[in-house]
């Protein structure tokens, strides 16, 4: 966890508080869910290793995460954040969080997202620092097949089979 180093386990910083202090990541999920403040998270390489259940999908897009942007995914982790409803996406090779320098402590957005989206289409990581400063960065996003683009447009695999089925 680069925002608090030194720190083991789950926690982070709360950044709607004045003083940043520190508390667990669910309790900040909660704090973000009533802001109305929509998660994301910058991962290093393989994100996702070593939890091909996709309950660790699920517990991602319930804490309120909507993307996660990677250097790279484990295979099936990338499939269970699609089959959520949670956008994947990649830093071209090279592109790290650490060489953009994010601390996460920036507002995060992302554009160009094409409606309906493509598969593997660049996208622009736009983010907003604490001195105001503005700056922008290419990611990929890893819905990889049309399908893929379904599943996330329904909010995931679950919602996209039920409206199927309620449509016959």
């Amino acid at each position: 966890n680069l925002m608090l180093p030194g720190v083991e386990g789950g926690l982070t910083l709360n950044l709607l508080d004045p003083q940043k202090t520190q508390i667990s990541i669910y309790d900040a999920a909660m704090v973000y869910r009533q802001a109305g403040v929509p998660l994301m998270i910058l991962a290093g390489k393989e994100y996702g290793t070593g939890s091909s259940r996709d309950w660790a999908a699920k517990g991602t897009r319930l804490l309120g995460v909507r993307a996660v942007i990677a250097e790279s995914f484990e295979r099936i982790h990338r499939s269970n954040l699609v089959g959520m409803g949670v956008l994947p996406c990649t830093f071209p090779e090279g592109v790290t969080a650490q060489s953009l320098k994010l601390d996460g402590t920036e507002t995060l957005s992302l554009e160009g997202l094409s409606s309906p989206p493509k598969p593997r289409e660049n996208l622009t990581l736009v983010f907003r620092r604490e001195n105001g400063l503005t700056e922008k960065a290419k990611v990929i996003s890893r819905l990889d097949t049309p399908i893929e683009v379904e599943y996330y447009l329904h909010g995931g695999i679950l919602p996209y089979v039920l409206r199927q089925i309620a449509t016959q």
